[in-house]
């Protein structure tokens, strides 16, 4: 299973360290990264392997949330199921 996690914010030293050390910490591997800086604002997708996950989804997808918080960032994570059907027409 895969999941994608969306990261906005204020662009300040080590977002995407702190991002995928959490990814690590949990249990997620990421597949594909893509990000990029607009002046001052940063915006990173992933795409992560969930399948290893040493907690729940649901928790998972609230201590990235935390993290965020805590960072002064929106950090959203979603199941790659429920990404895909949002986003077919």
């Amino acid at each position: 299973m895969k999941a994608v996690l969306t990261v906005t914010g204020k662009d300040t030293v080590g977002i995407i360290a702190k991002v995928s050390g959490a990814c690590a910490a949990y249990g997620a591997n990421i597949i594909d990264i893509s990000q990029s800086v607009l002046r001052d604002y940063f915006a990173m997708i992933m795409l992560a392997d969930i399948d290893g996950l040493t907690l729940p989804f649901g928790d998972f997808v609230d201590k990235m949330a935390a993290l965020g918080k805590a960072s002064g960032l929106d950090i959203r994570v979603m199941h790659e199921d429920i990404f895909s059907s949002m986003h077919h027409i």
